[in-house]
């Protein structure tokens, strides 16, 4: 047997290719939005601080209306492969093309609520629908 651990071998192509089969669809998805992350220049979301400005990309899980202190407000999940964020567009019920399933850029200052990151009002940048 190797000292070294499986996990640390190299992986040849036919190593990566018996992991691509054995691993599931959400598996999958996720390693292909942390490569994404790393190819556009952002951050993962599993390395954001508290009330850090970053920029992050990923796909949008689920849209939801749901009004903060009496004020509309959209709130979209958006994950990364890393770890999901909050995004919260105060003041607004519905922005065209902020609909699940889609990619987005998002650039803004990181805060905490409820242990869940969160960003505010961000700027936003959609990204093409299906295949890039």
């Amino acid at each position: 047997m190797s000292a070294v651990p499986r996990s640390e071998e190299p992986a040849g192509r036919f190593r990566r290719m018996l992991d691509r089969l054995s691993s599931s669809q959400e598996e999958l998805d996720s390693e292909e939005l942390r490569e994404d992350s790393e190819t556009t220049g952002c951050i993962r979301i599993g390395d954001c601080q508290d009330r850090q400005i970053v920029t992050v990309t990923g796909t949008l899980r689920t849209v939801t209306l749901r009004p903060r202190a009496g004020v509309p407000a959209l709130e979209a999940e958006l994950f990364d492969g890393s770890a999901a964020l909050d995004v919260v567009w105060l003041g607004r019920r519905s922005i065209v093309g902020i609909e699940p399933g889609r990619r987005l850029i998002a650039s803004g200052r990181i805060s905490m609520s409820r242990g869940r990151r969160v960003l505010f009002n961000p700027k936003y940048e959609l990204r093409p629908l299906g295949r890039e």
